[in-house]
């Protein structure tokens, strides 16, 4: 039984990615949370499935089909693997959208077919040891020269770093200009002078490799360009009011999980001559819990419907990630209660959903910064009707 709030085309994409992750994706996901491995086979899976590169028109090798689709497939994955999940996320939603909607007609054609089949995987280099929330700061330079540009920098936090065959890095033609300075290029991994620091030892999502990415002088052709000189601010922006619909979805399907192993929980552990799901108390979390999940995905389903009004919805995106983040990470905390003992224990699965739910405050705009954007639009000119 679908969901009422979806159409039958809507209910059909959740139950065929829902079915296709329960197979293929979960019966691995805590073994790749453990080893840390990078889940480049199901990327793989999804790209000859057909759910990589979903907006994208089937010319260029996508499904032509809507955001709220593609935001139910990144709910379905993270409710069994939120670090493939992020890895889908960045993928789609920083990666092939901004190709698509910035890129020229030769960088549609050359770049984004393989990245729909999953043949190869895009990053996105924003984020600066001096450049994180304030992405106006950041320092890599871009400096012109013949054919091209020469970046040189460090991004930091870069999901897939190491692993990704593409990247579009943002650097600066001018630092004096700050955010009209900014410009995208699109860098290919091998690029002489491009390299990679470690893998970041991290609390979760361990799974999604985190790296620096280091650029010591990187060529990068005209035609690698992204969009026009001192347009890469203002497309960021753009391209993380999706990343954060994205973000949104997985701590929903973080909040799923935690809601379903809760209940199964509740249902079998005896206490008192009793389940435990019979005490007030585990009766109350377990409400609030359902009543949580059911205006997150509301919120998030009606800010994907909302996608392609752009920066006019920016406050809609932001609420919607920072209602379903802070709610996973406390459904997190709650499912590990309810587990007692029992839920400390990496056997049981739930310190994990607690491991992974947090990183969702932080990246792609920590709560603090999606607070900022929503109160700076009400003190503008924000349609308090739209809310």
């Amino acid at each position: 039984m679908g969901l009422s709030i979806l159409n039958d085309e809507e209910n059909a994409v959740r139950d065929a990615i829902r079915a296709l992750v329960k197979k293929a994706i979960e019966p691995k996901s805590q073994e790749y949370d453990i080893l840390e491995i990078y889940p480049r086979d199901h990327m793989r899976l999804l790209g000859q499935q057909g759910y990589l590169g979903m907006i994208v028109d089937p010319e260029y090798g996508g499904a032509g089909t809507t955001y709220l689709a593609q935001t139910l497939v990144v709910e379905s994955i993270a409710e069994a693997d939120p670090a493939t999940a992020v890895i889908y996320e960045v993928h789609n939603s920083l990666h092939i959208e901004a190709i698509w909607r910035f890129g020229t007609e030769e960088q549609k054609r050359r770049w984004l077919p393989a990245l729909c089949r999953g043949e190869a995987i895009g990053a996105f280099a924003l984020t600066e040891a001096e450049a994180g929330s304030n992405a106006a700061a950041l320092s890599t330079r871009a400096v012109k020269v013949a054919g091209g540009y020469e970046l040189t920098g460090r991004k930091m936090f870069i999901t897939s770093g190491g692993e990704a065959e593409r990247y579009i890095v943002f650097a600066t033609i001018d630092a004096t200009r700050g955010a009209d300075g900014i410009t995208a290029f699109l860098v290919e991994k091998g690029s002489p002078g491009l390299s990679f620091g470690p893998p970041e030892d991290k609390l979760g999502i361990r799974a999604s490799r985190t790296s620096e990415v280091i650029l010591d002088r990187v060529f990068v052709p005209e035609d690698q360009r992204l969009g026009d000189e001192g347009a890469g601010y203002e497309m960021a922006l753009y391209l993380l009011d999706g990343g954060r619909i994205g973000i949104a979805a997985q701590g929903v399907g973080i909040m799923a999980k935690a809601l379903e192993r809760s209940l199964e929980y509740a249902r079998q552990r005896q206490q008192f001559g009793k389940p435990i799901g019979m005490f007030e108390g585990v009766q109350w979390r377990l409400a609030n819990m359902a009543t949580d999940l059911h205006a997150a995905r509301l919120m998030t389903y009606e800010a994907a419907r909302h996608r392609e009004e752009g920066p006019a919805q920016r406050p809609l995106f932001a609420m919607a990630k920072l209602f379903a983040s802070e709610h996973a990470v406390r459904h997190a905390e709650d499912a590990v209660q309810i587990f007692g003992g029992y839920g400390y224990m990496r056997e049981y699965g739930v310190e994990r959903l607690l491991r992974d739910a947090k990183i969702t405050e932080i990246y792609e705009g920590t709560s603090e910064i999606m607070r900022w954007v929503i109160a700076s639009r009400l003190l503008k000119n924000y349609d308090l009707d739209n809310i």
